[in-house]
């Protein structure tokens, strides 16, 4: 077979593998995007639950979420240091927010980490009764128990 001999040239065998390599590369940014925006969703909706217990007055459910422990009425003592009357006063209607009637979570944060140590939680950030303050609430990321933050967490930069 001489020089002149040869097959012409088909482009299609490249352009297939120029659409597999584009689309390989859209399939991995489209499943960054996703898991970056929705890596907090477990706590985020923990805290939605929790919330919307309180708004419909449910506080046992409330507190059951609050420690992540639905069946916490089989053994009440087990909450002996935080028990429900407390968690009643702390946020049912005679709390700092009074009724809780709305809530919104403003951000997700992780904490700073300190070494190579990854945070066992996240700080999740809302506003109560369309509040101007926010609340900080730590959700731990194995058990999804909720407490306070120790940490206050400002979503946005003041004006």
């Amino acid at each position: 077979m001489g020089l002149l001999d040869a097959k012409e040239y088909d482009p299609r065998p490249a352009q297939r593998r120029w659409r597999l390599v584009a689309l390989a590369v859209s399939v991995v940014i489209i499943a960054v995007a996703l898991w970056w925006f929705f890596r907090f969703y477990p706590e985020d909706h923990v805290i939605n639950r929790f919330f919307q217990a309180i708004e419909n007055k449910n506080y046992d459910k409330a507190y059951g979420l609050y420690f992540a422990d639905p069946d916490w009425k089989q053994h009440p003592q087990k909450y002996n240091q935080y028990p429900l009357p407390q968690f009643i006063l702390d946020w049912g209607p005679s709390s700092d927010y009074g009724v809780i009637t709305s809530h919104k979570i403003e951000c997700t944060v992780e904490p700073p980490t300190k070494g190579f140590a990854s945070p066992s939680g996240v700080i999740v950030v809302v506003s109560i009764n369309h509040r101007p303050e926010t609340t900080s609430m730590w959700v731990e990321k194995k058990s999804k128990s909720i407490t306070l933050s120790p940490q206050e967490v400002l979503c946005h930069p003041p004006k």
